[in-house]
């Protein structure tokens, strides 16, 4: 039995482990950088070893420091989670030899199924059916030209290592290969450290179908599927178990398929196998293809706990010990279903850009399951993934789990950043996930549906000046409320801006806890003791409004001078980041839509753009430079109209 474990990653994965290994008596001992010096995770830890510095390679993938903290601490195991060294055969096998127990797969089987191009190759000779494409050493532009031809656009180029969609790009057509080529590999060698890409087959209706299997070194078994088809950049966003008009005999194959693939590396531990479906017609057993497989816990893992009703956590820490698999596949039942979603810190009517900050509110609405690894009162930094939380609903069937998950999101009030909440809401909501007929190019369609932002309502404005003025509380017993006046009610005015919207409202409060705002011209009357009907916080200069929608007004100080802002045609850094390739030189044209840099943030590359023809004028960007948000890196002038 395992006395005591380190748990080597941070964030909700981190809680969520910390929470098992409690229930089981296990001591766990948590590592932190110096941005998560309070952080939730390392409050659930009983201890806490202290690494220093705020990015990941000061940090959390320190593995010779890790290896140390955990021998000096007296643990026994190292629990990795999911990111980080999770996938690190280097770090498992270090581990191992320092006489530690490693909760997770074998060294080994990390090697063998950390390169798509070798783990398909392998999956062949096991009988697991692999999607067309080249998975060859050579990675001369010529040859992943040809080859991308020889299997027919549109292609996709993937990083042979790692996963999350980084290094990841679709080619429709021969003309844009090398461009797209470029952006994978840069991208995959920042992230992976490794730029080889391999070219598959772009499959045009697909779903994202993954099989949960855990095995004790000897045999394996599987734990149904999940469905992980809503996807946005090849990131999952949505993940629910089972998945929608599955065939039994389908689930069956690709059970099996799964079997074979874990039991064909002596896997041990948890593990998914993830297919991708042809979408375009009714599911058969000839239908999905071996994508990949992750050799590590999973993000989404808690809907197939849910259906199951098993916590697979607590198996792999019993299997790490030395355990046998805890059911045989006879054993193994499913029963209702269960929908997560994942709430990011982002901005989605701004490209999801990551959003940083101070979480000055934090209410999870009723119902659901919550994993997150934030707190009220906390920072999400730029360092590390945006992820606030999994929410997951489970019911007696997909309609039940998706209106508990649905109601639970509307009642989630969050403040002091931009979340996609709303995103999510209306993902949920639309007709295709609803009757479960989408594939993973569902959000790329209908982007433009799912970020609109319905104007707010005179009563929306009203509501928030009152919130903004502090006006908004129930207690009718307070008479200074009202204020003092010889002939009529005292009128206060307050001045508010929605995104580029600016109104100067006047609010009246009469008697009996009623006020009047006066909304540009239109008379809102309100009754303070209902303003609940529709919760409203303030965060910093901000008021917020939860509902079907999130509204923000900034509160605008009279005798605060109006901010200058860059002219047209500054590109200016949208948040804290580094400067990953610089495309442009001072002087140089330039068309609408050229890129100008790429920065990254918060694990993603972000390709900044011109928006619209003209010159360089200024260039102070430079290749690996850190810069703040809001920062002016180029100024492109506007190119001169001919007469």
């Amino acid at each position: 039995m395992i006395q005591k474990l380190l748990i080597a990653n941070r964030g909700e994965i981190a809680c969520r482990i910390a929470r098992s290994a409690g229930e089981m008596g296990i001591a766990t001992l948590a590592i932190a950088s110096q941005a998560d010096e309070d952080a939730l995770h390392v409050q659930s830890c009983d201890e806490v070893v202290h690494l220093g510095g705020h990015s990941p390679a000061e940090s959390y993938l320190r593995r010779d420091a890790i290896i140390s903290a955990a021998l000096e601490r007296g643990a026994d195991a190292v629990h990795p989670g999911y990111g980080f060294l999770s996938e690190d055969p280097e770090f498992a096998q270090a581990v191992q030899e320092a006489g530690l127990i490693w909760v997770g797969p074998p060294a080994a089987a990390i090697r063998a199924m950390g390169l798509k191009d070798a783990a398909k190759a392998l999956m062949q000779e096991a009988g697991v059916p692999i999607v067309p494409g080249y998975h060859g050493a050579a990675q001369s532009l010529q040859v992943l030209e040809e080859a991308a031809a020889q299997i027919g656009y549109p292609v996709l180029i993937k990083a042979v290592a790692g996963g999350g969609g980084k290094g990841m790009r679709r080619v429709d057509r021969p003309e844009e290969f090398a461009a797209h080529l470029a952006s994978a590999q840069s991208e995959a060698q920042s992230a992976f450290g490794n730029a080889r890409v391999l070219i598959e087959k772009f499959i045009a209706n697909p779903r994202h179908i993954e099989i949960q299997v855990f095995g004790d070194g000897q045999k394996a078994v599987h734990l149904y599927e999940r469905d992980c088809s809503l996807q946005r950049r090849h990131q999952k966003v949505i993940e629910e178990a089972p998945a929608p008009h599955m065939p039994s005999e389908v689930r069956d194959a690709m059970g099996r398929a799964a079997v074979r693939a874990a039991e064909a590396i002596g896997y041990a531990s948890a593990g998914t196998v993830e297919f991708i479906v042809d979408g375009s017609a009714p599911l058969h057993e000839n239908s999905f293809y071996f994508m990949e497989m992750n050799t590590r816990l999973q993000v989404e893992h808690p809907v197939t706990e849910e259906i199951l009703g098993i916590d697979l956590v607590a198996w792999q820490l019993q299997v790490a010990a030395g355990g046998l698999l805890p059911r045989a596949q006879d054993e193994i039942h499913a029963q209702g279903h269960s929908i997560e979603a994942r709430l990011y810190a982002e901005d989605s009517a701004q490209g999801f850009l990551p959003s940083i900050g101070q979480l000055h509110h934090l209410n999870f609405g009723p119902g659901l399951r919550v994993e997150t690894g934030v707190a009220q009162g906390g920072q999400v930094t730029p360092y590390y993934d945006p992820m606030i939380a999994k929410l997951i609903a489970t019911g007696p069937d997909r309609a039940g789990a998706l209106q508990r998950l649905v109601r639970g999101l509307k009642l989630t009030e969050i403040a002091g950043l931009k979340t996609n909440r709303d995103f999510l809401i209306a993902l949920l909501q639309h007709e295709d996930f609803v009757a479960g007929t989408f594939d993973t190019g569902l959000i790329a369609r209908d982007m433009q549906v799912l970020t609109h932002a319905p104007a707010p309502t005179p009563e929306d404005w009203a509501r928030a000046a009152l919130c903004a003025m502090g006006l908004s509380e129930t207690d009718q017993d307070r008479q200074s409320d009202t204020g003092f006046a010889l002939f009529t009610p005292l009128r206060q005015s307050i001045a508010l801006r929605h995104q580029d919207q600016v109104q100067t409202l006047q609010v009246s409060l009469r008697s009996g806890g009623q006020a009047l705002v006066d909304v540009a011209g239109e008379m809102v009357a309100l009754d303070r003791g209902r303003i609940s009907q529709r919760p409203a916080v303030m965060a910093g200069e901000k008021a917020y409004l939860f509902g079907e929608q999130t509204l923000v007004f900034d509160v605008i100080d009279p005798l605060q001078r109006t901010a200058s802002v860059q002219g047209d045609g500054a590109i200016t850094a949208p948040m804290p980041g580094l400067v990953k390739q610089v495309f442009v030189q001072a002087g140089q044209e330039v068309a609408a839509g050229d890129p100008i840099v790429i920065l990254e943030a918060m694990k993603m590359q972000h390709t900044l753009c011109a928006d619209h023809a003209g010159r360089v004028e200024h260039l102070t960007a430079m290749q690996n430079q850190q810069v703040d948000a809001g920062v002016v890196l180029a100024v492109i002038e506007a190119a001169q109209e001919e007469a």
